[in-house]
């Protein structure tokens, strides 16, 4: 199978596409590339506005709202998948959300409000909309999550982002597990920085991303498109041998001394 068409004919949803600049919309762009057939959701009037004209451009077959934190809005947006497809095939949830206050200052003085909140819709979430997927799926289906290298090692001002993207991850091989026997693959890809929206909202950004093109094997960052491509080869049946676990699209910087 040709990696052009790895994806033709999949039903997927993707979760979390702000702009032109979202990781989510550069992996959605290489999957309407390869054929998929693409659904996708919004949260609040003011994300709708910015995301309807973009999604229209690869053809989207649906486009709903869905604040994760909401039930009801994560059982009215499968309902509507039922409506329209009948099953599933993949998922890209590309969702993460920590108070601006959290992500200054220090990790220590992070209040149990913004813990929760950050790990309700960053890792949580994830969790959620795997069960109602996974209900909804064959076997050779496929879901990835968008995780970061502060999940991994600690760094200033990712704080409680970084904490729970931990979760996230250990959520990802639970769910891996969970699944591997109804041959449903759950994967993570750890982008390095990008100029996302999320990523602005992050103290010292610049300065990381600075620091990550002068240290990392290929000697600059990455694209939201090299990142759509390794997202679209989990999610397809090439990648039928790998769930579990965490890819790392970041130039090679995480492998550096």
């Amino acid at each position: 199978m040709a990696f052009a068409d790895c994806v033709s004919g999949r039903r997927g949803l993707i979760l979390g596409v702000a702009n032109d600049r979202s990781i989510a919309w550069g992996i959605a762009q290489v999957l309407h590339q390869g054929g998929a057939r693409l659904g996708f959701t919004y949260q609040g009037d003011r994300l709708e506005r910015r995301v309807r004209p973009l999604v229209e451009t690869v053809d989207a077959e649906l486009l709903l709202p869905c604040d994760v934190s909401d039930d009801c809005q994560i059982e009215s947006l499968f309902a509507a998948v039922d409506e329209k497809w009948g099953g599933l095939d993949f998922l890209v949830h590309s969702i993460g959300f920590a108070d601006k206050e959290d992500l200054e200052g220090s990790y220590i003085d992070t209040s149990r409000e913004g813990w929760l909140k950050a790990h309700d819709i960053s890792a949580w979430s994830f969790t959620r909309l795997a069960r109602e997927a996974a209900s909804r799926m064959e076997a050779g289906s496929s879901m990835i999550t968008l995780s970061y290298l502060g999940a991994q090692r600690a760094m200033r001002g990712y704080n409680v982002m970084g904490v729970a993207k931990a979760s996230l991850e250990a959520s990802m091989r639970y769910l891996a597990m969970d699944l591997g026997e109804r041959d449903i693959r759950v994967n993570a890809i750890s982008a390095g920085p990008i100029q996302t929206l999320a990523a602005r909202g992050i103290s010292g950004f610049s300065e990381i991303f600075d620091e990550v093109e002068k240290r990392a094997a290929l000697g600059r960052g990455v694209t939201t498109e090299e990142v759509g491509n390794a997202a679209t080869f989990l999610l397809s049946p090439l990648a039928s041998g790998i769930t579990g676990e965490v890819i790392y699209v970041d130039g090679g910087f995480r492998m550096m001394g």
